[in-house]
């Protein structure tokens, strides 16, 4: 068995032959949790989970994906209660392209940060783990550190073991791992891992009860689909060079990830 704990399969990238991919990855076993970025997207991942055995969804608001919507807690709160959602996100906070806001930078990270306390409290609420979103600005970790230090305010607040998560898609340093570990908090590593180098380190300081495998398909293909649209069944590849990287059993670190997400999201099968 596999999981891949971050996937788009409810993508309209997938609308011609999502049916064939999950039936073939069902006979695999091999799992996938699909995730909300904005209300729509949100319902569309509710809607694939509910069609499909092998499928759970997360419910959410992106940093920047949709910036014109307002966050609706009552929406979200009621998605959140469905047996099939397992995670509040991805939410967290995206620097990347600030600088296209010019002299309304700060506004901006006001506004992801109200987002961000936002979605934090409604997890708290809920017990609904978080899928983290974080994308720094070029040649730093402002966005991972303004992040970690909103969710250290928040556990001094509710307590350690009521904010929780998974930080999706990790591109941080050794420091700001460990920032998260300390917080409790998993990361999970894409495909990019099977062709850069720069984040071996980083996996290597993780222990392997700590570390997820995703894909974010149809984004970031790994090796040797690189350039291809990605789908939830190439996290088999991720998984393989996270072995690679630990120098451990293949089998030995399929069954920790699979155990790790069912620990974090609390996966009833």
């Amino acid at each position: 068995m596999l999981i891949d704990v971050h996937s788009h399969i409810h993508d309209k990238a997938f609308d011609e032959d999502r049916d064939t991919i999950l039936a073939q990855m069902k006979e695999e076993g091999m799992m996938t949790i699909t995730v909300g970025t904005d209300v729509e997207e949100s319902k569309k991942a509710v809607a694939c989970a509910e069609k499909y055995d092998n499928v759970w969804a997360t419910v959410g608001m992106h940093p920047v994906d949709n910036r014109e919507e307002i966050f609706d807690v009552e929406l979200y709160r009621e998605l959140l209660m469905h047996e099939k959602v397992v995670a509040l996100g991805e939410c967290g906070l995206d620097y990347f392209r600030l600088d296209e806001f010019e002299g309304n930078k700060d506004q901006e990270v006001d506004r992801q940060q109200r987002l961000f306390q936002e979605q934090i409290s409604l997890s708290v609420e809920t017990g609904k783990p978080l899928m983290l979103h974080g994308r720094p600005s070029k040649g730093t970790m402002d966005a991972y550190e303004d992040m970690i230090h909103m969710l250290m305010r928040a556990q001094d607040e509710f307590g350690i073991d009521a904010v929780k998560g998974n930080v999706h898609f990790f591109v941080g340093n050794i420091v700001i791992a460990q920032a998260f570990l300390k917080l409790g908090f998993t990361m999970s590593f894409s495909g990019i891992i099977t062709f850069a180098k720069e984040y071996e380190e980083v996996i290597q300081s993780i222990p392997i009860e700590m570390l997820h495998a995703e894909t974010d398909s149809p984004y970031a293909a790994p090796m040797p689909n690189r350039g291809k649209r990605n789908q939830p069944s190439y996290v088999q590849h991720t998984v393989a060079k996270i072995a690679e990287i630990k120098g451990l059993p293949l089998e030995e670190v399929k069954e920790q990830l699979v155990k790790n997400a069912h620990r974090v999201f609390g996966l009833t099968s």
